[in-house]
């Protein structure tokens, strides 16, 4: 069965690189949830993209310009959003910060 272990220390995790000024730490999973604290640091961009799982996003710290389905807003700490299925999304970080993920299902791609 797929699955991450039960207790999940940020200091034992890797941070996977993605692209300039993207990281990510992936939390915990198993076939139906994953959860993923995405770095950024100011100006960084999460190119607009899709895919067919349901997204919910929490503003860990930092500012962020959030793009979902054509509408843009401004989202700081504390704020949150909700992506369904096959929308085109993307983030631009205005401040340094924080972004923690949640998916349904699993990211499978994040594994491999």
């Amino acid at each position: 069965m797929i699955k991450s272990k039960p207790f999940l220390l940020e200091n034992e995790l890797p941070w996977e690189p993605l692209n300039e000024g993207v990281s990510r730490q992936i939390l915990g999973y198993n076939v139906e949830l994953m959860m993923v604290k995405v770095s950024f640091e100011a100006g960084a961009i999460g190119a607009l993209h899709s895919h067919p799982h349901s997204q919910t996003s929490y503003v860990a710290s930092g500012r962020f310009e959030v793009e979902i389905d054509g509408l843009k807003r401004i989202l700081a700490a504390g704020d949150g959003y909700f992506i369904a299925p096959d929308l085109v999304h993307g983030v631009k970080c205005l401040e340094a910060g924080v972004l923690v993920d949640s998916f349904s299902p699993i990211r499978e791609d994040f594994l491999e």
